[in-house]
């Protein structure tokens, strides 16, 4: 743990490991390319698009669709240029040195830490893989990947601004995240096996650090961005599209909501700097429901799965994903009923 920081190690935790130990490029992100194809195609179809949302329906929708975009927008911004930051500029040697010896202690300590270092749910995969690398026990390892996306500051500060008037909200948020993430870091020690958790192994990755940087910034942003336009889709489609009937009878019956915003969180990976609005739209469901998205969504959903089962193997993820889901859901109902 005391080699020394190169650019190129720095830069490492910017980039998913690839599987093997040679030079590998970063991964091709389409996400901008995909996204002009889009205005492109907006363009052409303006008239057409145009007729489409005359109807008072569809004007509501698209209202919906802007005011979640437009206020979830700076958040997402801000938290990619922060992570891409940290993930750019921060050693990794030091979170070894940092943290506890003791394993028991190194998982709240890391949990804790994500308050510290904003990250989205895509940068805390392959920083987590980095900690690893560098020594630090795999369970204080995994609680950073679960808070870091969760608690950081710009998340605490979205959704504030999406629940205004309700700061206990925020706090309920802040300590169901970090009751999860270190019941899981714990659940780890005590239960998790060597052969069930692939170490990824270091990519190697050069260029300078600015290089890096806007690399990880261009990723983060063109997927962040997806994301959202998907979340913001959704719930505007629940608002609009869904009969209210069907949305209260589900609100209404406790347990159901709660698995059904928990699952909703899973489906739609919303990043973590935008998802407080997308809850915040969805008032027909109680607090509790709204608290199990909240905390449910930069933890597990399709997204990490597939990077984690890429990181640290199909074993590992077919076992965390289903125990963080059941931990992040009982820990929300029980903070819910003493917070809010």
């Amino acid at each position: 743990m005391q080699d020394t920081q190169s650019p190129a190690g720095v830069a490492e935790a910017a980039v998913p490991p690839a599987g093997g130990t040679g030079p590998h490029p970063p991964r091709r992100s389409w996400g901008l390319e995909l996204l002009a194809v889009a205005l492109i195609g907006a363009i052409a179809a303006r008239a057409w698009i145009g007729g489409a949302f005359t109807s008072p329906r569809a004007q509501e929708w698209v209202t919906v669709f802007v005011a979640i975009a437009v206020q979830a927008m700076p958040f997402v911004v801000l938290g990619t240029l922060l992570s891409a930051a940290i993930a750019v500029l921060v050693p990794e040697r030091f979170f070894a040195r940092a943290l506890p010896s003791r394993p028991v202690l190194a998982v709240p300590v890391a949990g804790v830490a994500g308050l510290a270092l904003p990250g989205c749910e895509c940068a805390s995969v392959p920083v987590a893989g980095a900690l690893m690398r560098r020594g630090v026990t795999p369970a204080a390892a995994l609680a950073f990947l679960l808070a870091a996306p969760a608690i950081n500051p710009v998340v605490l500060a979205a959704t504030a601004v999406a629940f205004p008037g309700r700061p206990m909200m925020v706090v309920a948020r802040l300590v169901a995240s970090l009751a999860t993430s270190v019941v899981m870091g714990w659940l780890w020690l005590r239960l998790g096996r060597d052969e069930w958790l692939r170490t990824p192994r270091r990519a190697a990755v050069t260029g300078s650090r600015t290089m890096a940087y806007l690399a990880a910034v261009r990723q983060d942003a063109a997927e962040a961005a997806g994301f959202l336009a998907i979340g913001a889709a959704a719930a505007a489609c629940l608002n609009v599209l869904v009969p209210q009937r069907w949305l209260h009878t589900v609100a209404g019956h406790p347990v159901l909501a709660v698995a059904a915003l928990a699952g909703l969180a899973v489906l739609l990976s919303i990043c973590s700097e935008a998802d407080a609005f997308v809850a915040a739209s969805l008032s027909q469901f109680s607090l509790t429901a709204r608290l199990a998205f909240l905390v449910v969504g930069p933890m597990v959903d399709l997204k990490l799965f597939a990077m984690q089962a890429g990181t640290f193997g199909r074993r590992f993820a077919l076992r965390f994903a289903p125990a963080t889901f059941a931990v992040g859901v009982s820990v929300a109902v029980v903070t819910a009923g003493v917070l809010l």
